[in-house]
């Protein structure tokens, strides 16, 4: 066992978090600019010690090691595809929706979600639910404030009815951010919902080992009901997706078998 396999069982055994399925050269690439900022000399051990002891530092750690690069709307043909032909498959004014964001980060998946089905499909009745690993980022997505150069991708129209411009910066309106429940989820270690109508996970487990990412969409296809849709980033596919149940109904778009 090397220096980096005992950080891992000292992260696990002491503070909860477990890394062990998250890519290696990855990790270690934010863990040691980590060391170097503190000035710790790459000592594993000495960082552990001052994770223990320092809340703020514990938390400038989680920021790293976890993904919480996020934007609105992004990749906006995809969102179109969405719109347009996805939610229409999933669409029904006699049923609720449950639709799943998966690793939010600061909320602008869920909030994009949320202004799509309430700015096109007003009548809907939805329950959406957005979680991350992170306290902290889902804190910030709580309170739904974004500075101007992160709303630029948000339509013109979608910006005028759900957020609110003052003090510099853009605030989500108390409708929009009463739709979206936030709430804490390791994708690695907690349960999964059931019987969800979409998934939206994007760019979140390309940072993750093969093996763990085959567990991953095996447990996204046990969390839908038959015919829910599962949305994934534009440089992940699903290589097994056929031998899951998934059937491929558009690029990025997988379904469970009916």
């Amino acid at each position: 066992m090397d220096a980096y396999e005992r950080f891992l069982n000292d992260l696990k055994n002491k503070l909860g978090l477990d890394l062990s399925g998250y890519k290696r050269k990855q990790m270690e690439r934010r863990i040691s600019s980590l060391m170097k900022y503190l000035e710790l000399e790459n000592s594993y051990e000495k960082l552990i010690k001052i994770l223990l002891r320092d809340e703020d530092i514990y938390h400038s750690f989680l920021d790293r090691i976890t993904i919480n690069v996020s934007e609105f709307f992004r990749n906006p043909v995809q969102w179109e595809i969405l719109r347009k032909k996805m939610m229409p498959l999933l669409l029904s004014p006699d049923k609720r929706l449950y639709i799943w964001s998966a690793g939010c980060a600061s909320g602008e998946e869920p909030y994009s979600l949320a202004m799509s089905l309430m700015g096109v499909f007003p009548w809907q009745k939805y329950v959406l639910w957005a979680t991350d690993c992170d306290q902290v980022v889902l804190e910030k997505a709580k309170q739904g404030v974004y500075p101007p150069n992160s709303v630029q991708t948000i339509p013109e129209i979608f910006l005028k009815q759900f957020l609110v411009f003052k003090d510099g910066e853009y605030f989500v309106k108390p409708e929009l951010k009463r739709s979206v429940l936030f709430e804490k989820h390791d994708l690695l270690k907690d349960e999964f919902p059931k019987q969800m109508d979409l998934i939206v996970c994007r760019n979140v487990v390309i940072y993750f080992k093969e093996e763990i990412k085959d567990e991953l969409y095996l447990k996204f296809y046990k969390a839908l009901r038959p015919g829910g849709i599962l949305f994934v980033g534009c440089t992940e596919q699903i290589i097994q997706a056929r031998k899951i149940g998934f059937e491929s109904i558009s690029p990025f778009f997988y379904r469970r078998s009916l």
